[in-house]
């Protein structure tokens, strides 16, 4: 875009932090400053609009207003409409009210212009990222209540005029009569599955109540006729009072409602959103789905339920937040199971096993991104934003940052809401953002696997930190983190290079001690030149290579390590092979990722440690149990290279000297076959020693030799 049909408008919000354009300049973003653009200056960006040019304001806070404007102003002959030339980021909180925006000080000496350089950048002169895959959902107003008779009742009655209510009652109220007109479906009974996703819903339960209030006509002829008084106004049966007279049978009559020796108690119906009343949600998940609520007992968090469920009727757009590429996936092989890392961190439950890889359920993910930050092969990458997308924003942040003079880059990779809202309350309570670090926001933290972490070090930050406010749990991060700097301080890099803060919007203190406390670290000397790629190994080989090229350990004495050895649950390692291993080559099927491949050759396993995951999948199909893993990360060029597992001779026919395989192999069929009936003679061992030929031919001299022996042609028809 030509820079004169860009303008960028800053504004230092009441001159509440400094705005020196001829600073700005000098950095790089040439720019125009302003004091109140959201008052007496708001005319300014109506004429940009007017004009066809493309605005960027720094201010989030009144993108209402400034939307406002744009709508009003339409679209000039020939022209985009204004809301589409109109584009807002944040400096005040991410930069300007910022302790070290005041004065110089020994980590930000050039005070946080070049900070602010850097996010004008980034906002200003990188595309918008394509757009993502989207799924469609529907949800109409059918609405499912359950509970106790007397409150799911209540909320019916109360709710018939927005919804199509239907109420299940699993736990009886004799005094609670059910309403007068029946208007919307009543059942009684115990759940048994409540699954599925907003507008597709779907419940099982177990009818215990001999009345079926579906047929019940409600004329209450069998509350009169029961000798016990074991059914109550509600129409549920006490079984412990009744005596089985089935006077209430004979009361119903042609009706048909009542039957005590029902077979099929079983029953299902799907639904568009549920409010679950029950004291223990029937979901019970981390994060529960759309349309689903569970308020529990208290009234008020009831009324807060429904009125969230009602936004929830419509259609909607929601983005797929994670690829899934079955090619890379390492869950199982052959009914053998392997990496299930992503399974069992979603807090969906939306990824399950499906066969030898995982099925990603697009209507239940919420787009934590967890999953694809345990995902060893990078079949999960998340894409909203994608790696790349991020890759060339911190490339670009990093790149400016140091051209204006700024140094020891910390990258702080933040949710969009709950992130945001962290960083605010410290900028407008706290001493704000060091003016080092430089924050980057994304959907969900969860998402910063080790190759962003990495990534973002290689392309010259000294530190990269996670804020995990707004994060269900803050474990996988860490794990990356640790793997992370286990890698880093081998290599020679001193200090803390990867820190995860477990800090929200009201423990803003504890994220304004960790920051401000926090000592650079060292980085590399050079950042690295090349982008953040969509496959995850790659990305993460580039990283380490740069890395290893600039490590400090180099120039010690001692010089770089041969290997690193790393915590349990890295996805790097080697595979160890003991003496038992027969060479089956079992392992080299069940490998999804190439690691393991048996030579062309000789009879030789051989292993590529660059491409191991550590998924186990060999573990698990090594019928001998010989193999183990070794969770490390070998540095250099042999990583790359295949080296030999385990190698054995050839076994040669006794009788004729054919090769017929591995020895080891052949040795453990003689061991295994020996103790078989077929081969309880001497003679008959020997020949599990000779090839198929050899075999035949001894049987048929063995045949000769003895007068007693039944010949196949002595046998008759």
């Amino acid at each position: 875009m030509p820079d004169s049909q860009k303008q960028i408008r800053l504004c230092d919000c009441n001159r509440s932090f400094t705005l020196d354009p001829e600073q700005l300049a000098a950095a790089g973003a040439t720019v125009a400053c302003h004091h109140a653009l959201c008052a007496g200056e708001l005319p300014l960006i109506g004429d940009d609009l007017a004009a066809g040019r493309e605005v960027f304001v720094s201010c989030t806070q009144e993108t209402a207003l400034f939307a406002e404007l744009a709508d009003a102003t339409g679209t000039p002959a020939g022209g985009r409409p204004a809301a589409e030339r109109i584009h807002f980021f944040n400096l005040r909180e991410n930069a300007g009210w910022s302790a070290d925006a005041a004065s110089a000080t020994a980590s930000a000496p050039t005070g946080v212009t070049p900070k602010l350089a850097a996010l004008i950048a980034a906002a200003t002169t990188l595309p918008e990222p394509d757009p993502v895959p989207a799924v469609q959902m529907k949800a109409g107003r059918s609405l499912l209540i359950i509970g106790e008779a007397g409150v799911a009742l209540g909320w019916a009655e109360r709710l018939a005029g927005s919804f199509d209510p239907a109420v299940l009652i699993t736990r009886r109220s004799a005094e609670v009569e059910l309403p007068a007109r029946n208007a919307y479906p009543v059942w009684s009974g115990r759940p048994l599955r409540l699954g599925g996703h907003l507008g597709a819903f779907e419940l099982a339960w177990e009818q215990h109540n001999p009345i079926d209030l579906e047929l019940c006509v409600r004329c209450n002829a069998c509350v009169r006729a029961c000798p016990e008084g074991a059914i109550g106004v509600d129409l549920q049966v006490d079984l412990e009072a009744c005596r089985s007279h089935r006077a209430c049978v004979t009361a119903c009559g042609e009706i048909g409602a009542i039957d005590f020796a029902r077979k099929e108690t079983t029953r299902s119906e799907r639904f568009d959103l549920v409010l679950d009343l029950s004291a223990e949600p029937l979901m019970k998940r981390v994060e529960l789905p759309d349309g689903y609520a569970a308020p529990r007992r208290d009234p008020f968090e009831q009324a807060l339920a429904v009125q969230a469920l009602g936004e929830f009727v419509g259609e909607f757009e929601k983005p797929r937040y994670v690829a899934f590429d079955a090619g890379l996936c390492a869950h199982s092989r052959a009914q053998k199971a392997g990496c299930s890392n992503c399974i069992e961190v979603c807090a969906t439950e939306a990824i399950r096993s499906s066969g030898d890889v995982i099925a990603v359920d697009p209507y239940l993910c919420k787009g934590c991104g967890t999953c694809s930050t345990v995902c060893p092969s990078g079949a999960l990458g998340f894409q909203y934003p994608r790696v790349t997308d991020l890759g060339q924003r911190v490339k670009t942040l990093l790149a400016r940052y140091a051209e204006a003079g700024g140094r020891d880059a910390c990258v702080l990779f933040h949710s969009a809401e709950a992130g945001t809202a962290a960083i605010g309350r410290l900028a407008r309570r706290g001493r704000g953002l060091p003016a080092r670090v430089i924050p980057v926001e994304m959907w969900s933290a969860d998402a910063v696997g080790l190759d962003l972490m990495l990534g973002s070090l290689a392309l010259g930050a000294c530190q990269v930190a996670v804020l995990a406010a707004g994060s269900h749990d803050a474990a996988p991060l860490k794990a990356q983190a640790r793997h992370g700097q286990t890698i880093l301080s081998a290599l020679g890099y001193a200090g803390e290079h990867l820190r995860i803060i477990e800090a929200d919007a009201d423990d803003w203190p504890a994220l304004e001690t960790t920051l401000w406390s926090w000592a650079p670290a060292t980085g590399g000397a050079a950042p690295a030149r090349f982008r953040l790629l969509p496959n995850k190994r790659e990305t993460l080989d580039f990283a380490l290579r740069h890395l290893l090229e600039q490590a400090p350990a180099a120039a010690t004495a001692a010089g770089l390590p041969v290997a690193i050895a790393l915590g349990a649950g890295a996805p790097f390692g080697q595979v160890r092979a003991s003496d038992v291993c027969t060479l089956c080559m079992a392992c080299t099927g069940a490998c999804p990722a190439g690691a393991l491949r048996a030579a062309t050759d000789s009879y030789r396993l051989d292993f590529i440690e660059r491409n191991c995951l550590q998924c186990g999948l060999c573990v698990a199909s090594c019928p001998e149990s010989a193999l183990t893993l070794e969770p490390r990360l070998l540095l250099g060029d042999e990583a790359r290279r295949a080296r030999a597992l385990r190698e054995a001779d050839l076994f040669h026919c006794t009788a004729c000297g054919k090769a017929m395989g591995a020895a080891p192999l052949i040795e453990s069929m003689i061991a295994r076959l020996s103790g078989h009936a077929m081969f309880a003679t001497e003679a008959a061992r020997a020949r599990l020693r000779m090839c198929a030929d050899c075999r035949v031919i001894d049987m048929m001299k063995a045949e000769s030799s003895s007068d007693s022996a039944v010949k196949a042609w002595d046998l008759s028809a």
